[in-house]
């Protein structure tokens, strides 16, 4: 897992104003909460944050006002709904060798069985706990041969060491669709609309 070092500096204005002063200086306002503390309330550099941003359940070390060093993820990200740059972000304090619980992302590799049944994503992301310093981005799994029917459970999916679910192990993550009863079902959808109509 990467560690990113960003400098960071508190901050003492609150409101929208302040906030849009500190985008406007291509910073991006945020807060670390956690263990108890009070928030400390912090100006983050904005096109750093972006790109620690781009690896999920980034460890990122905060150098704060060049006095202090905090170790920290992001629990929350707030965008702009159109433009897409980053408005805020809550940051939870985390310390070496603390367990957190966190969503990794899974990938699927390989073909499902010949039939044109679809794959559907129950589960984007796997809830884990894991290590704060060893947070896995992702967990892949094989759906390689998988026939309409078969499911892949939240205890099916191999986990790296020092990992564990955080959901129960019958979850289902994953599912294979009967491609014709996708679309039966869609008709039937559509008949009934018909039918108020």
């Amino acid at each position: 897992m990467s560690e990113i070092k960003l400098a960071v500096s508190t901050r003492t204005e609150f409101g929208k104003g302040a906030a849009r002063r500190i985008r406007r200086d291509s910073k991006v306002p945020g807060v670390l909460y956690g263990h108890g503390s009070d928030p400390i309330h912090l100006t983050l550099p904005g096109h750093e944050l972006l790109l620690a941003l781009r690896t999920p359940n980034v460890l990122i070390a905060l150098d704060i006002d060049g006095k202090s060093n905090e170790l920290a993820i992001p629990k929350s990200v707030q965008r702009d709904p159109i433009k897409g740059f980053l408005e805020h972000v809550d940051l939870q304090l985390v310390t070496r060798g603390e367990k957190v619980n966190v969503e990794i992302y899974v990938h699927t590799e390989g073909e499902l069985a010949p039939g044109g049944n679809l794959l559907e994503h129950v589960l984007n992301a796997l809830p884990v706990e894991a290590e704060a310093t060893h947070i896995p981005e992702s967990v892949t799994v094989s759906v390689e041969g998988l026939t309409a029917g078969d499911s892949i459970l939240a205890k099916d999916i191999p986990l790296p060491s020092g990992t564990k679910l955080g959901v129960d192990g019958d979850t289902v993550v994953l599912q294979v669709l009967a491609a014709q009863a996708e679309e039966a079902a869609e008709g039937e959808a559509e008949g009934e609309e018909s039918a108020e109509a």
